[in-house]
């Protein structure tokens, strides 16, 4: 019964997004190779929009008001810890083994001493926290990001990431409930516990020109970060099918000419020569005329 209510309302969600899609672009506007559904991906953005305004983020912010600061820390650690298992696996699959191990022993020690993961021993004791998916796999094995997507309810992603959610449901102990008020109550509080921690970020998107596009390059290069271990190598970009591709055929450039020889330096000039009067002419000892041949 709970299956098939879900099922109607992923019908309409997707009824909605039909007509909400393809969004006119904003003037000015650049084509990005990452993102070729950039028109279809504005719309579902624009519907996740509304969404958040209207109901997600007055329940985030009433959360944050009315649940003290430890309470939501305490589910913070859980839903992470909940986690850790999925971390866990990709761990295995990317051959890092050390951490796996880290990873294993922070999960224990939570579950055990943390009650629950409710609280966060692991941390004082040296045991970081790791970020991994299915996703960061398979871009750790050369798997390409793919396209942007804009996901209903979700949020950004691409195709490769939305792909992997797949199988990160079931590396989660979620999955595994067989109750499925449990499983799916779970969920709730979850995606508040998000959007709470986002909360401080929403003043900054006020500020900026095209929200969408700040998201999106926000998400590009934060998967890019965790893909190459915090090297932030960007990956092989996509190419723009619309772009004007150079003519292979076209004659090879013109080498440069080489630079001309300089030219030699100019000589110093010559020192003045000084100037030399002429001898005073003799005179006559008796009569002072100037003596000379008869």
């Amino acid at each position: 019964m709970l299956k098939a209510r879900f099922a109607r309302a992923a019908l309409g969600i997707a009824l909605i997004l039909s007509a909400s899609a393809c969004v006119t672009l904003p003037p000015n506007s650049q084509r990005v190779p990452q993102d070729p559904w950039e028109s279809w991906n504005r719309g579902v953005y624009k519907f996740n929009d509304k969404l958040d305004r209207a109901v997600v983020k007055p329940v985030a912010k009433g959360y944050v008001r009315v649940v003290p600061s430890p309470i939501r820390t305490g589910v913070t650690n859980f839903f992470a810890n909940l986690n850790m298992t999925t971390v866990m696996f990709n761990d295995a699959l990317q051959g890092k083994l050390l951490a796996a191990g880290t990873d294993l022993g922070r999960f224990l020690l939570n579950s055990t001493v943390g009650i629950g993961g409710i609280l966060d021993p692991a941390t004082p004791a040296g045991l970081a926290h790791n970020n991994n998916d299915f996703g960061v796999t398979m871009g750790h094995w050369g798997v390409h990001s793919g396209p942007f997507l804009e996901l209903p309810l979700l949020g950004p992603s691409d195709v490769r990431d939305g792909l992997s959610e797949v199988v990160d449901t079931y590396t989660n102990p979620r999955q595994y409930i067989h109750n499925n008020y449990v499983r799916y109550g779970l969920f709730l509080p979850y995606l508040i516990d998000i959007r709470a921690s986002l909360l401080s970020l929403d003043e900054t998107l006020k500020n900026v020109y095209d929200p969408y596009a700040f998201i999106r390059d926000a998400y590009l290069q934060r998967r890019a970060y965790l893909v190459s271990d915090g090297k932030s190598t960007p990956e092989e970009p996509l190419v723009d099918p619309g772009e004007d591709m150079p003519d292979s055929k076209a004659s090879p450039p013109v080498p440069a000419l080489p630079p001309a020889s300089p030219s030699p330096p100019t000589p110093p000039p010559a020192p003045a020569q000084p100037k030399t009067e002429p001898p005073p002419a003799s005179t006559s000892p008796t009569d002072g005329t100037p003596s000379g041949t008869g």
